[in-house]
């Protein structure tokens, strides 16, 4: 019998405060060696402070904690041999080139010079940065920074890479770009911690989302068993006069109807069975529909149903 996957990050009541000010209010985590984990919230809720304790940067409270099998507290040059970090912040030398700031970095890691040149050529190439290699980071584009931020991380081939919003500022195309960066990452077997206020973002890349809010985790698990957790499915069904809605409204006697814009919502799990189902009735009435949309449970009904609020400051990355 198999056992459970290893363990990259385990913490246990995790609690830190700034002053009177409570940020984390006893979160536990437990991400799989090799996930993508995303940890998914509004500004404010504590993502950030998360990932400084579990990088070291800072320490916990309270709680018990491991990373990459280690006491962040009691034993942190493990955890930092272990791990790469990208944060909100670019930490690009804009006077550097882009191979002098990853050379810096081979140097920083204590590389000998041949295998810190092959290292810094095998990541320009990896990330599409062999052209301006030579150019100083000042003139690149966000894209091409966060590129070189995230290679900067990897220098040192650490096992678990936290990445504390690594898209923000991006345009759709770098956005994009950087996803598919991130999951040849975990196909390679680096664990991701992701944080992000990207709805789609989360849903896309993550095998498992913790949603923080004030300091607490309110749900954990994969997209769609979170997405489970809450209701809101419909079909919302639009016709070309008050007869034909009036006429769907009887036939399926439950739904909310907008006589103004001709449209009836009406509740469905979403799936391919419940649409034929609904339009079968619609057939076997002779009631023609202008236009049908299909709506599933998203993220944000997960977040607005668990917290009693919409998800403030986290935005779905087509806005």
């Amino acid at each position: 019998m198999s056992g459970s996957p290893p363990q990259a990050i385990k913490a246990t009541g995790l609690r830190k405060s700034f002053g009177e000010h409570l940020v984390l209010d006893g979160i536990d985590l437990d991400v799989a060696m090799g996930a993508i984990f995303a940890l998914l919230g509004p500004n404010g809720a504590g993502k950030t402070t998360t990932v400084q304790i579990l990088s070291t940067v800072i320490g916990a409270d309270g709680g018990e904690l491991r990373v990459a099998g280690h006491d962040p507290a009691r034993d942190p040059d493990a955890v930092r041999a272990a791990i790469g970090v990208t944060g909100q912040f670019s930490a690009v030398d804009n006077l550097l080139t882009g191979e002098e700031n990853l050379m810096l970095m081979a140097d920083l890691h204590h590389f000998k010079r041949s295998e810190g040149r092959r290292r810094v050529r095998d990541l320009l190439g990896r990330f599409d940065l062999l052209e301006p290699a030579n150019r100083p980071a000042a003139t690149y584009s966000g894209g091409m920074r966060r590129r070189l931020d995230l290679a900067m991380g990897l220098v040192g081939d650490p096992r678990i890479v936290f990445l504390d919003e690594p898209t923000a500022g991006l345009d759709p195309r770098g956005r994009r770009t950087m996803w598919e960066i991130i999951r040849e990452l975990a196909a390679g077997g680096i664990t991701i911690f992701l944080t992000t206020q990207y709805l789609e973002e989360a849903d896309q890349l993550a095998d498992r989302i913790a949603l923080l809010d004030r300091g607490r985790l309110v749900a954990e698990g994969p997209p769609d068993e979170l997405k489970r957790l809450v209701g809101g499915g419909h079909i919302s069904l639009r016709f070309a006069d008050a007869e034909r809605l009036h006429q769907a409204a009887r036939t399926f006697g439950v739904g909310t109807r907008d006589d103004d814009s001709l449209t009836l919502s009406v509740p469905s799990q979403g799936d391919v069975r419940a649409l034929r189902a609904a339009l079968d009735r619609l057939d076997a009435g002779s009631i023609a529909v202008e236009s049908l949309t299909l709506h599933t449970p998203d993220l944000d009904d997960v977040f607005l149903a668990l917290t009693g609020r919409q998800a403030e400051g986290v935005e779905e990355a087509a806005r």
